[in-house]
């Protein structure tokens, strides 16, 4: 695989995560969404084209406007990692188009589902 199709396997354990975090189809109805405004991939080990892939995901740090998560990427039935992924998550009002705050209830889920562990890579802020 090449770098283009490991970013399209983390996008899709983004996609996973989401729900268990508020984010995704409801979090859109509500006029919300999430933009990726910086990503980090290491590679341990190659992965071949139809390779079966399992994904781990974690969320890192968040505060008012962003969240932090990294995504391991395993071979599924082999269990050696292959990849992991950082990215910096914004929350983004859908009608103005501007970085906004993520609501109470969706805050509460990223606590829950906090794991502590520090980033390799990637920070809340500058």
């Amino acid at each position: 695989m090449n770098l283009a199709y490991y970013l399209v396997a983390f996008d899709l354990a983004t996609d996973a995560l989401w729900p268990s975090l508020g984010l995704g189809k409801g979090f859109q109805d509500r006029g919300l969404g999430t933009f990726a405004a910086e990503s980090w991939q290491a590679y341990t080990r190659e992965v071949t084209q139809g390779a079966p892939l399992a994904f781990e995901s974690e969320v890192l740090a968040f505060d008012a406007k962003r969240l932090l998560c990294r995504h391991t990427m395993f071979h599924a039935t082999e269990g050696w990692q292959a990849a992991e992924n950082e990215v910096l998550y914004l929350c983004v009002d859908l009608t103005a188009r501007r970085v906004g705050a993520w609501p109470d209830d969706v805050l509460a889920r990223f606590a829950e589902r906090a794991t502590g562990a520090a980033a390799k890579r990637l920070a809340l802020r500058r």
